[in-house]
Formats: C-alpha cells, structure tokens, sequence
C-alpha cells in the first residue's frame, strides 16, 4: 500500500495538484483514530433506525462518486488545475466526513456488536479512500494500482447496504463467522492427520534403513526423515482427543448461534453482546490448539492450549445458559456439551500427565 509520507525530496517537485492530493490524503489519514476509538455523539433526539440506514447508504454512496469523479480525472492528462483539484478535494473531504458522522450518531445502547460492524465498515471506507488518493498523486496517469484502490472503496461502499440492522442479527452474522473459522480449522486439522497417517509406518521404515546416513536429511518418496516433522504415536494418540475439543468447540458455536436466532430478542442488546464477546474468543482459541498440534508437538503446550479453550467454552456456555436466549436453563444441551468439553479435557490430561510430573 502507498504510504502517506511520501519521501520529502518528491515533495518538493510535485506538481500544484499533486501536492494537494498529497495533503489530502494525510488529512484522510488524521480521521483514522478517531473513528477507531470514537464514541457516539450523545443527543436527546430518540433515535430512528430507518432515518440512520437511510442516511449511511447515502453517505456511502457520495464516497462513492467523489472516489469515482476523482479516478476519473488524474488517471488521465493534462492534470486537473489546482482550482479543480480543490474542489474535487474538497468533495473527496465532505463525504468521508459526512460518514463518519453518520457512524457516530448510531447510539451504543443499539448493541456495541452492531456498532462494531459499522465501524469497521467506515475504517474501509474512510482507509480505502486514503489508499486511493495516496496512489493516485504517486501514479498519477492510468495504471493497475489505480483501478485496484478505486475498486477497493467502491466495494467497500457497496458492503454498506449488507450489514445486519440490528444487534440481534449483528450478533447472528459474527457467530455465523465463528462456527465457519472453527469448521475451517477443524477441516484442516483432520486433513493434516490424514496426510500424515499413511506414512506413518514408513516413516519407521526409512529411519532403520538410513540408520548409518549420518543425518541425511533428504525426502525419500516425499516423506520426511526429519523425526521433527511426523507425529510420534504418543501424538498421534494426544490428536484425537483434540480433535473431539475442536469437535465440540464448532458443536458449542452452532448450539449458541441457534438459542440466539430462535430465542434472542432485539431490546436484549447486552445480554447478546456479552454472548457474541466470549463467543469471539472460541476461534482464536481453536487456532493456538490447531497451530501447537503440528510436529514437532510440545504436549505441554497442547495441555495449556487445550485447557484455555475449555475455559473459553464453558464461560461461553454458562453466559448462554444465565442469558434470554435459554428459556429454560435446565436445557439439557448445556449439560451435555459441558460434559463432552470436560470429558475431551480429561483424557488430554491423562496423555499429557507425565509432561507435568517432569
């Protein structure tokens, strides 16, 4: 990506309009923070869900033109004058100001999931622009970079009309994305297994028969001799309570997201907040277990890693079961899924017992 700080010996030879798109793009840049850690303008006006929609696709979609007017005008020559590069300037400063403020005027009491959607789709908008006008004054004529940065802020401005309009469905599409990033890691971690199982026996094979290679370090058949490189069978047993965890973690996302979307009420905005919060921790949480798996395994680690995934799980469980979307607490799914966790996390202990002890 271009950068803002464009060397200062260029500076100085910049053409008038150029340079102007040049201190554009670092006023651009100097709204970043502050739509990062904004917080939303207190009013005593009730806030109107449909004026508020209506008025950021709006404001998306005069981003939009401003992005298009003004790839249009320096991705040919003769250069606009630096009259015309004013006012396209000041157009391009009008519409990224005009959305944040839209962004800002969304209240935190409609759900801070939501309001995290909108943030993030204004830091493209607002970052995508930037990007824009930082190549535009360094490639000033036609060029694939160009296109690339115009097409990044219209998509980014056209994302605006797809964001849930409410904290219920926000929450809904963030847990949709954990259970789709745990399935993912899930997959990948099954298909390591199979990858490897095959050669396990081989492998065992080619370490007797090189035996007086003095290291040889060379793939015979694509299989490596590195016994760094392939699971031993003690990891081999470990794997597969693991991957029951990583089973029931994906198994724990599904069953929350669907308490929310059966019984989650919209005016119930904190409650589905604090269940999308811990929630969000289950897939990086699957990653660290996925990543400490691969050889050359550290049982130790994959117990600590094991055991902080239960801790995110059944937290994530007890605020579903405590919360409105479980009617019923008694529901006997909480249970079970409680016991699965814990029944995976006792036989990891039980493989990884002697690393303790060490």
């Amino acid at each position: 990506m271009a950068s803002a700080a464009a060397p200062a010996a260029a500076d100085s030879t910049l053409p008038p309009a150029l340079e102007q798109l040049r201190h554009l793009a670092g006023e651009l840049r100097f709204l970043l923070p502050g739509v990062r850690v904004g917080e939303a303008r207190e009013t005593t006006k009730e806030f109107d869900r449909e004026t508020f929609w209506r008025r950021f696709r709006e404001a998306a979609m005069a981003v939009s033109r401003a992005a298009t007017t003004l790839t249009e005008v320096f991705s040919r020559l003769p250069l606009p004058s630096p009259q015309e590069t004013q006012k396209f300037s000041e157009q391009v400063h009008a519409s990224i100001k005009a959305i944040i403020a839209v962004y800002y005027s969304l209240p935190k009491d409609q759900g801070i999931t939501l309001r995290k959607l909108v943030r993030s789709a204004t830091l493209d908008i607002v970052d995508g622009m930037a990007q824009l006008v930082e190549v535009l004054y360094i490639t000033p004529t036609q060029s694939p970079e160009n296109l690339i940065s115009y097409n990044s802020v219209w998509e980014a401005c056209q994302q605006v009309p797809r964001i849930p309009r409410d904290n219920k469905a926000a929450a809904l599409s963030v847990l949709t994305k954990s259970v789709d990033l745990v399935k993912d890691a899930h997959e990948e971690m099954e298909q390591a297994v199979e990858e490897c199982d095959p050669y396990y026996g081989l492998l065992s094979d080619i370490e007797e028969d090189n035996s007086d290679n003095h290291g040889d370090e060379e793939d015979i058949l694509g299989c490596p001799s590195n016994r760094d490189s392939y699971w031993s069978e003690e990891d081999q047993e470990l794997i597969i309570p693991c991957l029951a965890l990583v089973r029931a973690s994906k198994a724990c996302l599904k069953r929350i997201r669907l308490s929310v979307a059966e019984n989650g009420k919209k005016d119930q905005v904190a409650q589905l907040d604090d269940i999308v919060d811990i929630s969000d921790e289950i897939s990086p949480s699957v990653d660290d277990l996925a990543l400490s798996i691969y050889p050359p395994v550290c049982h130790l680690t994959v117990r600590i890693n094991c055991a902080k995934l239960v801790s995110v799980l059944k937290k994530a469980l007890e605020i579903t079961k405590a919360s409105h979307v479980t009617p019923q607490p008694e529901d006997s799914w909480i249970p079970l899924l409680i016991n699965a966790v814990d029944h995976c996390m006792n036989r990891i202990k039980e493989l990884t017992q002697h690393e303790v002890e060490l």
